[in-house]
């Protein structure tokens, strides 16, 4: 039976109780409820062990993203549909928006790579040194000029920079895993993503809304946020990994085969070795590709559907991101108590109604249906980036949690390779054969999300059975 990792500590009663007792005080007066936000953000919410590192990640969400922004899908895809117009034919353009909008996923096929070479070596430190890349990428994204060389620049730029990231993303699932308890890990990273997000947010609204007064204003933008970004590093480089020299020790001693390897081999022995887990990637893959190839149309149908040039940045980036922490709090509450598998037969059903809601934005061109699909999206992906960087840590032991995330990430970079790519071929197909048909692109996205959730609902009922069989067996006296 797949192991579940053990909390490593437990909050002092002084220190942090459960999210349904400390709402429980709430009058519901605005005042007291901000309040009670603004606290639950505090280190001192956190469990006592945990508390100083929690200050330093913080410290560091609130910097970093300066740079993440720039090369989040909705952002960079924007930019390029509009400031490269003309530069290479429309087909051309919207396949480099695929590109774009992609990367963030396709770059994790190289998470292996990351895994192994972080195998057995300080987590922190090597974090540090893919945070540096990922700063000198963006300060670089500055430079490109408006040509069809500068065009490819771009894209291997923020390709570059999202292949640093998802070793960041990797390696960080394997701290999160040992710094915090299982009983608040949902909620430390509710925290985390949700200051992330709003940066994010906030700093690619802001790009947009400078750059539809002036084209150029990210060249100077992007190397000022990058700068500033580097505070975030300074902070994460504080980050002390408990156990450290234990767990280096546990990965140093593995046998080559279960180390991380770039071989698929290792991918699929995961998988064979964990029929649970591999169930659940089958159903995460589903899900994946039903999202990610709706991401480049989305772009393209604000800009050639709904004529908005950089403003579409706020609907294909900043509304989304601005509805996660809505709901952060709300999933971070299931995923705390509940096993990732029961979540995710949930939490899918709203992907299944965002990409409905599109659907019918583009076929009647309706902004509000639009602006709904796409709140809703952020809704779900407030649950999606925790059940994304924590779920596996339901299935893996502690000293293989950067392999099974290392599994994960892969299958998500190879699912962006795919996706994105067959969502713009649908999009321009469905155009060709019938103009303002494109967003039929949509109706199939809906289809594989349906199966997904539906997957996600099978395995659940599955393991809730095999877990109750096996309680009543060890409950039986012995033959």
């Amino acid at each position: 039976m797949p192991h579940a990792p053990t909390p490593l500590e437990t909050p002092p009663d002084n220190a942090s109780t459960a999210p349904q007792d400390r709402t429980s005080g709430i009058t519901g007066a605005p005042g007291a409820l901000t309040r009670h936000v603004f606290v639950s953000f505090l280190p001192s919410s956190m469990p006592l062990l945990s508390r100083m590192n929690y200050r330093r990640e913080l410290t560091a969400a609130f910097f970093f993203p300066l740079v993440l922004a720039a090369v989040e899908g909705g952002v960079s895809g924007v930019i390029v549909k509009n400031a490269y117009d003309g530069v290479v034919d429309a087909a051309t353009l919207n396949y480099v928006v695929a590109g774009l909008v992609a990367a963030p996923a396709f770059a994790n096929v190289v998470s292996f790579l990351w895994a192994r070479l972080a195998h057995g070596v300080d987590k922190v430190r090597f974090i540090n040194v893919l945070q540096l890349g990922m700063i000198a990428s963006v300060a670089m994204l500055a430079l490109a000029p408006r040509t069809p060389a500068g065009l490819l620049m771009f894209l291997a730029l923020v390709l570059s920079t999202r292949v640093c990231y998802a070793g960041v993303i990797t390696l960080r699932s394997t701290v999160w895993g040992v710094n915090y308890p299982k009983g608040a890990r949902a909620r430390v990273a509710g925290k985390l993503t949700t200051v992330q997000v709003l940066i994010v947010a906030l700093v690619g609204y802001g790009l947009g809304e400078s750059m539809q007064h002036w084209a150029g204003a990210y060249r100077v933008l992007l190397p000022l946020g990058s700068v500033a970004a580097l505070v975030g590093v300074l902070s994460w480089s504080r980050v002390r990994v408990r156990g450290h020299r234990r767990l280096l020790h546990a990965e140093q001693r593995h046998a080559r085969g279960e180390r991380p390897s770039f071989n698929p081999a290792s991918l699929v022995r995961v998988l064979r070795e964990d029929k649970r887990y591999d169930k659940y990637m089958t159903a995460q893959m589903l899900l994946g590709l039903g999202n990610m190839m709706t991401w480049a149309p989305v772009v393209i149908m604000v800009k050639d559907v709904f004529h908005v040039e950089y403003r579409g940045i706020a609907l294909t980036h900043s509304i989304p991101l601005l509805a996660m922490p809505l709901s952060i709090p709300i999933w971070a509450r299931v995923l705390d108590n509940r096993h990732v598998v029961f979540f995710r037969s949930i939490h899918s059903w709203f992907f299944v109604l965002s990409t409905a809601l599109v659907f019918g934005a583009g076929m009647y061109v309706s902004l509000p249906l639009l602006i709904a699909g796409v709140i809703i999206k952020g809704f779900a992906f407030g649950g999606g980036a925790l059940a994304w960087n924590l779920g596996h840590l339901d299935f893996a032991p502690d000293d293989r949690a950067s392999q099974y995330m290392a599994v994960h990430v892969t299958l998500t970079g190879l699912r962006g390779l795919i996706a994105p790519f067959m969502g713009v071929t649908l999009y321009q197909l469905f155009e060709t054969l019938s103009p303002g048909a494109g967003p039929w692109v949509f109706a199939v996205a809906s289809a594989l999300v349906v199966l997904a959730a539906l997957g996600f609902v099978a395995l659940h009922r599955q393991m809730s059975r095999e877990d109750r069989t096996d309680s009543v067996e060890g409950d039986r006296p012995p033959a």
